[in-house]
Parts: C-alpha cells; structure tokens; sequence
C-alpha cells in the first residue's frame, strides 16, 4: 500500500492522534471528492473531550517535555525531506480531496518542503536583542538582553484551500518556536494534514504530545477560546469566524489570516500581455479558491479592449476537468453551494449592467468554467465581497488616482498589485495603495512562504512567513545584569 492509500481509503477512517496515540471514536465522517461526489476517504471525528484532552496533554508537555532548538531544527528538516520524497503522494491526497488539479497540488508540496526548510533555519537562528541599556543615565554598568520563549499552546484552525501548505504554515513554526500544537484542519479535506501529522510523529522524531491532529466541526474547535491552556489561536478562513474568536478570546494572542477581494491596476503603459498572461495564471488557479486570487482587475481605458482580448484568449485556453489528469488547470469548487453562490452574483451583475466576456457554464461534469466580467462596477457583489471562485471582472479607468481609490475602496486589505513601466507610478501605488503587501509587474496571487504576508482590516491581523510567524509564537523576557 503506498503512502496515500493509507489516507485515500474509504473501508479505512484515519484515525485522531493525541499523545501520538491513534484513538478511533464511534462518530465516522465521509470526506467527499468535490469534482464527483466519490468518498475518497474517511476520519474519526474528535468531541470537545478529545479537544480538551488534546490541549490538556499539550501543555503537560510545554511545561515538562523542552524541546531544543536544534532538534526541533533536524525534526523539521527531516519532514522537508521525506515530504519531497512523497510529493506524488501528498500532490494526489491533496487533489483527491480538495479537487485541486494535481499539477497545482505538486506546487503545493514544493511550497509545503520550503516552508519546512525556511522553519528549521529559523529554529536554529532565533534569539532575542542586545539592549543599550547603558543609553540611559540609570543604565550604567548594567548588560541587558532579551530572550525569546515559546509562548505555550497553539491552537491551529486551518482551511480548506491548501490543506498541506497552510496547516505546514501552523506547525512549522510552531515546532520552530518550541510550541506544542493542537490542529483543527477544515472537515472537507482533512486527510493531507493527518498525513503530514503521521510523517512528523512517526518518522521526523516530534514528540508525540507536541503535536495533536483533532478533525472536528467548528462549534467544537469553539471550545479552543475557552480553555485556559491555549496561549494562541492561529486561524485562517472567513472573516466573520476570525473576529469572532478574537471576540471570544480577548485575552490570547489570536493571529488572523482572512479574506480579500485583491484589485490589480493595469496602467496605460503597462507590458499588457503579461499583465494578461498573469492574470489568467493567478485569477483561475486551484479555481480562484485562494484569498489573494486576482478578483478585480483596473485597466486603464486606452488599453482595456485589447487586455480583454488577450485575456479572453488566454482563459478560453484552460483545461476544466478531473483534478487528477495532468492538463487540467480548472476543476471543481469545494462545494456545490459555492458553484450557486457564484452564479446569483454573476447574474445580479449581468443585471446591473455587465458583460461575460467568456465562460459561466456549468460543464457536464458539473465545473463551473472560468469566468470574465466586464464593465462591473465597484459595487456589485462580484467586485465587493470576496468571491472565491473562478471569476475575475474587468473594470476601465481614465485616472490613475481614481484607480487607487477604488482599488482601496474595500473592507479587505491583503494584497494589491499593478503593472507599469514607470517607476514613478509604481513607488506612487506602493505608498498609496492600502494594503499589506503591494506587488509590481506581479498579480497579487504571488506569494513566497519566507516573506512577510498578512493584510489588514478584513484580511486580518497578524504576518505570516515562518520567521514572522514565529515571532508570533514566541514572547520576549527582559535579562538585566548589574556588574
């Protein structure tokens, strides 16, 4: 049996792990392929007894069990080794059950192994400030430094939409940080992130109390902001759960990765085709089910017509179809609830005016085809909210401040981008454009797993990149040394 059938395997469900041990419990849930309904696997669903066992045993062990920073550095290089020994493996489980198609899930496991290598240098290469305390009058003769220790529990909430990078973007840096981990991952694609728990306890040396794997919906995971034990809660998903769990736990440190409906400006003297190109990549990838999928694209008027043009071409050329075949680019969204969501905003938009350039039918196996809309506007649903599909809508704009106001007319704040020639108008887009990170010549999907990525307002509250993210997990202690 090869690594994934272990996961992939209906007759068999995957178990909860605590304390390292596999605990079965009576209630079974079916984990359901998004692209034809097949159950793909099946996992034991944890009560709030397991959870609360889980973080009890967790903080036992931060308090009894220290893990130092080197072997949490060889634990975490181990497990960037054996995942890229496993790509096909984990790139298979990953498409299986989140319908990603499996070209996408290969790139996924490459982000997962570097997210692993960047955590295991920062395990190695952390430490705190020299102070000048000798600055001040009163510091005269006195060394000062500061030291940083793992904050305690992390309870990791992940999401659907890259079950093995985001949940790697959780443990990683909290074995790095020398915190145990309690993980919820998403319940319809539990089984990458309890192959990759199996893979740390089993073969890398974590410690089995470091690390628990508790599948549960999330009115069980609640119960994470009531227990005193839980020093932090990592969530990434919508932003009405992020800020209600930072609601419900005002005294935890509750890092937040949410939403974003992320603009990019395409000026007038901007390298259009790439500008294209790009965005028919990155607005349609793993079928725009990522919070920093190009959604709202500003084209400036005397180049609109010819960007449609290249992009309709551009789009028109994915493959839609079985995330398991290699030439498919578009396949199935999570669930069929979304396929409907998506098609009432579009057709509240067609009705307000805007165009489908291409696509918006369903195909025969039910995958809803990538999607153009032109001549939207800032207020419709399609360009408001934060669609997580596969639809990107094309407005014009005559002034280049007006296309900064309306890219930051938004409740979110994750990412924006615009391409251009002029250096100028780009460093004038980067001070101006309001949100956490600006990208030049680029689309707002790009992301690197070492660089500073976290947004504001409804994106969230917190950067992640394993050595933000430990800096998250970790808190300073102040040593003063009088001579």
């Amino acid at each position: 049996m090869s690594f994934s059938d272990t996961y992939l395997n209906p007759n068999n469900a995957t178990p909860l792990r605590i304390t390292g041990e596999r605990i079965a419990h009576t209630e079974v849930v079916d984990v359901l392929s998004p692209y034809d309904g097949a159950v793909v696997g099946r996992v034991h669903r944890a009560t709030e007894k397991e959870l609360e066992t889980a973080v009890s045993i967790a903080q036992a062990a931060f308090t009894s069990m220290e893990l130092m920073p080197h072997k949490r550095a060889v634990i975490l290089e181990t497990a960037a080794r054996l995942i890229a020994e496993r790509k096909e493996d984990f790139a298979k489980i990953i498409a299986s059950e989140a319908a990603k198609p499996i070209k996408t899930a290969r790139i996924e496991v490459e982000r997962a192994v570097q997210t692993f290598l960047f955590s295991a240098s920062i395990a190695r290469t952390a430490t705190g400030d020299m102070i000048a305390l000798n600055a001040h009058p009163s510091g005269e003769k006195k060394l000062a430094f500061t030291l940083r220790q793992p904050i305690g529990v992390v309870a990791a909430i992940a999401p659907f939409n890259f079950p093995l990078n985001l949940v790697a973007h959780k443990i990683a840096p909290a074995i790095a940080a020398g915190c145990p981990v309690v993980l919820k991952p998403a319940m319809n694609t539990p089984l990458s992130a309890a192959a990759l728990v199996d893979l740390l306890i089993d073969e890398c040396g974590l410690p089995g109390d470091y690390l628990a794997y508790v599948p549960c919906p999330g009115s069980v995971a609640a119960r994470f902001t009531e227990l005193d034990d839980v020093a932090m809660i990592s969530f990434t998903g919508s932003p009405g759960v992020g800020w209600s769990i930072r609601a419900d736990a005002p005294r935890k440190k509750v890092a937040l990765e949410l939403g974003n409906n992320a603009p990019l400006i395409v000026a007038d003297d901007a390298d259009v085709q790439a500008a294209a190109t790009s965005v028919a990549a990155s607005g349609y990838s793993f079928q725009g089910q990522s919070c920093i999928s190009v959604q709202r694209v500003y084209v400036h008027s005397s180049v609109y017509d010819h960007f449609l043009d290249l992009l309709k071409e551009k789009v028109e050329a994915l493959v839609v179809g079985d995330p398991l075949e290699d030439a498919t680019d578009v396949s199935s969204l999570i669930a069929p609830a979304d396929t409907k969501r998506i098609l009432d905003w579009v057709d509240s938009a067609v009705q307000g005016g805007a165009r489908i350039i291409t696509g918006g039918d369903v195909s025969s196996d039910g995958v809803l085809r990538p999607l153009i809309l032109a001549d939207t506007t800032d207020d419709m649903d399609v360009c408001r909210k934060e669609v997580f599909g596969p639809v990107v809508s094309v407005m014009s704009f005559e002034n280049f401040d007006d296309a900064i106001t309306r890219a930051n007319d938004s409740d979110y704040g994750l990412q924006a981008a615009i391409f251009t020639k002029d250096i100028s108008r780009a460093l004038t887009a980067a001070h101006r454009l309001d949100f956490g990170g600006v990208l030049i010549n680029e689309t707002p999907t790009y992301r690197a797993d070492n660089m500073p990525y976290g947004g504001i307002r409804d994106s969230g509250n917190t950067k992640e990149g394993p050595a933000y993210t430990v800096h998250e997990m970790t808190v300073e202690k102040l040593v003063i040394i009088n001579e």
